[in-house]
Order: structure tokens, then sequence, then C-alpha cells
């Protein structure tokens, strides 16, 4: 019996199993798909179908940079135990996976699963075979890539590879300016901030916290008048929270990120992968 694509994707449906897995199987069950899902778990490459009820919430976050600082990406990837999480297939994997990211910049996990492994096979076979070896569900939970043409990246991965960011510096690519986007980068990891400026918080947001602190001064007894003080002066606090240029500098409180800037650096953006945390 002639072994389709479709049959392929129905047993890799029902196992988990890689594609060439599941396309040696059903050469070798002449099609037969009861028969040849007993081979694949003959052989172990079903194990990641057992996994599927698990859940993933361990793992690491992986960076890239280019040397010329031009190109950076982020990579989360998930497994169910800490144990795994720091063994070598593991890490290797997560790092060939963060080769291939940086190297054809897919725009989704989907099409990074598509996408040709170091292995000879797809990443998405690569990782169907890692969670047969480990014996643990793993996945791919999210990507994220970003060019700095008009400046430079900076790295930094925190708590055993649980925290990974990425920030942009406009200014020159000199070893000043790279530990300034290096302190800053550990600023991001440590103080998660959400936006760079109070001019980035979204005006909806502004509205709720003062009307919540409005509300909470009223509560207090507090006049109209004194409650609009109040409510303002909590804002300014909120901002010294969220906004990472008004955030006290974590390794000397008496500066804030914005002190770390000369005239002619500016920090552009940043992104930040916590081992995880809910996705937007």
């Amino acid at each position: 019996m002639a072994v389709t694509s479709e049959m392929v994707k129905q047993l890799r449906d029902k196992t988990g199993a890689g594609m060439m897995d599941c396309k040696k199987a059903l050469d070798e069950s002449n099609g037969n798909m009861e028969a040849a899902i007993e081979i694949l778990r003959k052989k172990g490459a079903a194990t990641a179908a057992k996994r599927a009820d698990k859940t993933a919430n361990e793992g690491i976050i992986v960076a890239k940079i280019a040397d010329d600082g031009k190109h950076g990406i982020l990579v989360e990837i998930n497994c169910e135990t800490d144990f795994v999480a720091r063994g070598e297939d593991f890490t290797s994997f997560a790092q060939s996976v963060a080769q291939v990211v940086f190297d054809k910049d897919p725009a989704t996990v989907e099409a990074l699963l598509a996408l040709p492994h170091p292995k000879g096979n797809t990443v998405g076979d690569a990782l169907s075979e890692l969670t047969g070896k480990v014996g643990e569900k793993t996945e791919i939970r999210r990507i994220y890539s970003v060019r700095a043409p008009g400046g430079f990246l900076e790295q930094y991965i925190h708590m055993g590879s649980k925290i990974g960011v990425i920030v942009e510096l406009a200014a020159e690519n000199s070893p000043a300016n790279k530990t300034i986007a290096r302190d800053i980068a550990m600023q991001v990891a440590a103080m998660s901030p959400i936006v760079v400026s109070r001019e980035s918080v979204d005006k909806d947001l502004i509205a709720k916290e003062l009307e919540i602190y409005r509300t909470q001064a009223k509560n207090e007894g507090k006049p109209d008048q004194i409650a609009d003080k109040i409510a303002n002066g909590r804002l300014e606090k909120y901002y010294q929270e969220v906004v990472l240029l008004e955030q006290s500098f974590i390794k000397d409180s008496g500066k804030t990120v914005k002190d770390l800037l000369s005239p002619n650096v500016t920090v552009k953006q940043f992104k930040r992968f916590q081992l995880g945390e809910a996705m937007n």
C-alpha cells in the first residue's frame, strides 16, 4: 500500500513521533496504522504521545546576539523538570534551535518547527526525538527576533537561564556603551519594567491607575482636592516601578537608570522572557 503524506501526518498526530519515524513505520507495516503505532511504541518513538497530558513548566531561555550587535534572538524551550532542563540533551537541543532561529528568522514557532534541523530532519522531528529520549513533554514555547540597524543589542541571562533579556541602545557599539547596555539588561531582568519611558505607558492604564488611587484616598476620608494630589503622587511612584528609565538602578539606588545614559545614548527597546510567564 502506498504511504501518503496525509497518513504520515495522521500517525504523527496520534503518536507525537517524528515524521521520518512515522514514514518508516508505515512503510514497514504496509500502511497499517495500528501496526505502525505498535512499531513506534516498540522503538520508543511514540513517547511524546504519552506525555501530552503533562505540564512543561521548567526549561531554559536562550539568547543569541550577532558579533556586530545588529541582530538578536530569544527562545523559550520547556520541559517538565529542572533535572532535564539542566541535562546535556536538553541544553544542546535548545542551543541548536536558537541557532536555527538566529539563522533563518522564522516568524512563528509553527514556521520554526518546519525548518531543517542540524541533525538532518526538521526542528519538529528533533523535538519529538528529544521528548522520546528524555521521557518528558518538551516544547518550544516562543521565539523573538530583533534587529538594530541604528544601534546595537546586548543580552543577559539570569537565574539559571530562567530569565532572558535583550536591550537595544541607539548608540555607538563601544566597550563603555556595551557595559551600560549590559547593566540595563540586568536591570530589566531584576526589576521587570513594562516600558522604557513614561510616554509609552498606555493612557487607559494611567487613567485606570489614577481612578484607583483617587478612590483609595477618598476611602481614607480625604476631600476631592487632596485626593487628586494624593492620586498624582501615587502615580509618580507607579512610574518609578514600571518605567525603566525612572527605576532606581540596582547597582546604585542613589541613581535612576536614566542617570546612566549620556546625551548620545538612548534606550530604544527591551524584551524580557521569564520562564513560564503568561504570554500577551
